[in-house]
């Protein structure tokens, strides 16, 4: 299998609010200017149609490449990394795209660069966090520009807030009050966000955030329902591709389903053979149930300790893409990802969170369909609380 030759490249033009690419063209990623033949997802119906979203389009693969472009003065490109002993045990050549390395510590901080990058319309300096103001009020007061409000556990509410220094826009982050990751919570405050607690789990904090969001004219920010965002998230499909072409299985974790659409996305467009295949705890299945029966209805339970993949609402946009587009989708146990979490410890030398360590449980668990194939586990985070790595790493495991 290989990927479009450069032979082939052209510039795909489009204006962007970023630093000037001083980039040497042998510098920039192979996907700059790849032709577009069809945009998968761009066929999908307008939300408004649906009558529950916004009009807000599915992002296409250029969206994506766009989004590349975009990303690239902020953010690095993250290794991926053929793991040997992995390899080894599962009869595969097994390569974990390690996104635990961002800033951030998780694979969101694309999503939310490009999406408050693109609407904030600021430039920055250097292009690095480190050097935004450390003045919270400066930051949050005195540049007039619109107020972003979200809903999250985490990992999004890092991203958020870490592009909203990186482009001085104000930020609140609505979080439960339950199954909490302190850590993510003391981050998030640490980028200057305004960090408001509210209701046991995601939902009711998302359902809080929403209504305030209505209430006070606030820019509501989605964890899932921005194409943005999921372009963002996208570019880690585009990196795959460049560093291994003839790649033959992604596996993504999915919580909100960013991640495993926009992958999807990337797959369809430059290999539709390569099977992309979602992974989610069986103890929070509402994505796997939204999946298998086409439903965007709440699933009754959410029961995991991985809050990365704690929902119980499906999301209408990503889900619509996952519909068209992803191959396979399993469940896995949290003691499952328990294992994968010290798996990844012992052989790749990384720490994972729950979220990160579960497509290394999938590909465990579909280890017959994938040997003597090229498999990419995307480990989409590593924040996870040292308490809880701890007890793993002391605790006896078959794993």
């Amino acid at each position: 299998m290989e990927c479009c030759h450069l032979s082939q490249l052209f510039k795909i033009g489009s204006q962007s609010n970023a630093p000037a690419d001083r980039r040497t063209p042998k510098e920039r990623p192979f996907w700059t200017g790849l032709p577009v033949s069809h945009n998968p997802g761009s066929g999908l119906s307008p939300a408004s149609q649906t009558g529950s979203l916004p009009a807000m389009l599915a992002p296409t693969f250029k969206d994506i490449v766009a989004a590349g472009e975009f990303i690239a003065p902020y953010l690095p490109k993250t290794p991926l990394v053929r793991i040997a002993k992995l390899s080894e045990e599962l009869g595969c050549d097994y390569y974990a795209k390690l996104e635990n390395l961002q800033p951030t510590g998780a694979f969101k901080v694309r999503g939310g660069v490009n999406l408050v990058g693109n609407e904030v319309g600021t430039t920055r300096g250097s292009g690095w966090v480190d050097d935004a103001f450390n003045d919270s009020e400066q930051l949050n007061h005195t540049t007039g520009q619109a107020t972003l409000i979200t809903a999250s556990t985490g990992n999004h509410g890092q991203s958020i807030a870490y592009a909203g220094r990186l482009f001085y826009t104000r930020v609140i982050i609505y979080a439960p009050t339950e199954n909490v990751n302190e850590a993510k919570v003391r981050a998030m405050r640490d980028l200057g966000a305004e960090v408001r607690l509210h209701g046991p789990d995601f939902d009711e904090a998302r359902l809080e955030c929403e209504r305030v969001a209505r209430a006070e004219g606030f820019r509501y920010v989605h964890s899932a329902n921005e194409p943005k965002l999921i372009a963002g998230v996208g570019t880690i499909g585009l990196e795959t591709f460049a560093d291994l072409p003839d790649v033959d299985v992604i596996i993504a974790p999915a919580g909100g389903g960013s991640c495993a659409s926009g992958n999807c996305i990337v797959a369809h467009q430059l290999n539709p053979n390569v099977r992309v295949i979602a992974v989610q705890s069986e103890a929070a299945p509402a994505m796997w149930h939204a999946w298998r029966n086409r439903t965007l209805d709440p699933y009754p339970t959410m029961k995991t300790e991985h809050e990365g993949l704690a929902t119980r609402v499906p999301f209408e946009m990503t889900n619509k893409i996952l519909w068209e587009l992803l191959d396979d989708f399993v469940l896995v146990t949290d003691e499952e990802i328990n294992g994968a979490i010290r798996l990844l410890t012992r052989h790749a030398k990384q720490v994972a969170e729950g979220a990160g360590a579960a497509s290394l449980a999938a590909a465990i668990k579909l280890r017959e369909g994938l040997r003597g194939k090229k498999v990419v586990g995307i480990a989409t985070g590593g924040n996870i609380p040292l308490e809880r790595f701890a007890k793993l790493m002391t605790e006896k495991s078959e794993y």
